[in-house]
């Protein structure tokens, strides 16, 4: 049964394996795609060119999401809490612009809750915010071994160093908002 009224979201906090992951825990959550988005080299990009820093693009999610059970609101607080929102083009051991923390609206009104998301978390953290916020202008599905990463790799070195306690924070901060099974 497909639910007509899913909403979607557009989000990027580093690499984009992380941040599907985390949210592929939400409830409310149905489907998240790991892609690129906020360049402007011409045609689909590939991720050899991604990881080179030249398109501009940064590593991103698209989520499919039901805002009856999840708001866009609080996809942002979790996304938010689930990475360090204030490292310019960072996030740990991964550097470039395509790891910058950055939000894509997709119209008015997640600018706006996103614009209040941000003024909000700035009193969250010691060091100034550096999300980007940025209208959505194209979005590019990574290559399908992108896609699923974790659940299709967990054992691999990055995700158990590096994914795995992201989602043990997760499930700390935000238990009520997690999947009763995966």
């Amino acid at each position: 049964m497909e639910n007509n009224k899913l909403e979607l979201a557009t989000m990027g906090g580093g690499c984009f394996w992380c941040t599907e992951a985390v949210l592929l825990e939400i409830k409310g959550v149905e489907k998240v795609v790991s892609g690129y988005s906020g360049g402007n080299a011409p045609g689909k990009p590939t991720y050899r060119e991604i990881c080179s820093g030249l398109t501009g693009h940064a590593e991103v999610i698209q989520v499919s999401f039901d805002p009856e059970i999840i708001s866009f609101r609080d996809l942002l607080m979790i996304f938010m809490t689930t990475h360090d929102p204030t490292t310019l083009n960072r996030q740990g051991a991964d550097v470039g612009t395509q790891y910058r923390s950055v939000i894509f609206y997709h119209d008015q009104n997640q600018k706006e809750v996103a614009e209040e998301v941000l003024s909000e978390m700035s009193s969250y953290y010691e060091n100034p915010v550096v999300t980007e916020l940025s209208p959505l202008k194209i979005f590019y599905e990574a290559e399908d071994y992108h896609q699923n990463y974790y659940r299709n790799n967990q054992s691999q070195g990055y995700c158990s160093f590096v994914i795995t306690p992201k989602l043990t924070k997760l499930r700390q901060m935000h238990a009520d908002k997690i999947k009763s099974s995966n």
